[in-house]
C-alpha cells in the first residue's frame, strides 16, 4: 500500500473519531515537525508548543478536512505556524535572516494565491522524468536528506544533490518570476 494510501486511509478514520489513528499520524509526523520547526525558530519550547497547536486544531478541524496529501499539509502548517509566531512575537536578532525569508514569503502570498502556486508546482513536478521526480519528491515532501535518500535508493549522494538541482532548475523554467520567488523562499526555509 502506498503512503499516500495509507494518510488517506488514516485521515477517514479520524474524520470518523477514531483516536488511534490520530495518535498515529501524531507518531508518524511530530518529532520531523518539530525538527522542521527548529531548523527556522532554533527554540525547543516554543517549537514543541507551534507543533501542540498544530494537531490540537488538525483534531478539532477533524470533521470538515479537505486534506490530500497529509505531509505537505502538516509542514505547510509548521511554515504558517512559524510565520505567525515571528509576526506576534519580538525574537532575537540571529532570526532576522531568517525573517527576512520568511517576509518576502509572506509579501509574495498577497500577489499570488498559494493554491495557484502548488498547483503549478504540481504540474511542473508531474513533468520530471521518473528518477528526478522521485528523489524530489522524497527530499522536499518526505523531508529526507540527501544521505537518507542516497541510502534508500542505493545511489550516491551527489547523484541525489545533480537530481534535486535538476528538479529545481526543471520547476524555475516552468513558473513565472514571481511563483519561483516564493517557492525558492519556502524552498530554502524549510532548508534553512
Amino acid at each position: 500500500m502506498l503512503q499516500t494510501d495509507i494518510n488517506n486511509a488514516l485521515l477517514k478514520r479520524i474524520a470518523n473519531n477514531d483516536v488511534k489513528a490520530f495518535e498515529e499520524v501524531y507518531d508518524k509526523f511530530a518529532s520531523r515537525m518539530l525538527v522542521y520547526a527548529l531548523n527556522i525558530l532554533d527554540n525547543k519550547q516554543v517549537c514543541e508548543d507551534l507543533i501542540q497547536n498544530i494537531f490540537i486544531a488538525f483534531w478539532s478541524k477533524r470533521k470538515k478536512n479537505d486534506i490530500n496529501n497529509l505531509d505537505a499539509y502538516l509542514f505547510r502548517a509548521v511554515k504558517f505556524q512559524v510565520f505567525k509566531h515571528f509576526r506576534d512575537n519580538k525574537f532575537p536578532d540571529k532570526d532576522l535572516t531568517r525573517l527576512n525569508f520568511i517576509n518576502v514569503a509572506v509579501s509574495s502570498e498577497n500577489t499570488l494565491e498559494y493554491a495557484e502556486l502548488e498547483n503549478a508546482i504540481q504540474t511542473s513536478v508531474s513533468k520530471l522524468p521518473t528518477r528526478c521526480k522521485e528523489i524530489f519528491e522524497l527530499s522536499r515532501y518526505e523531508h529526507k536528506t540527501h544521505k537518507e535518500i542516497a541510502e534508500t535508493l542505493g545511489i550516491s549522494v551527489q547523484a541525489v544533490k545533480n537530481q534535486v538541482s535538476k528538479a529545481l532548475s526543471s520547476i524555475k523554467n516552468n513558473l513565472d518570476k514571481e511563483e519561483y520567488l516564493l517557492f525558492f523562499t519556502l524552498f530554502f526555509i524549510a532548508n534553512f
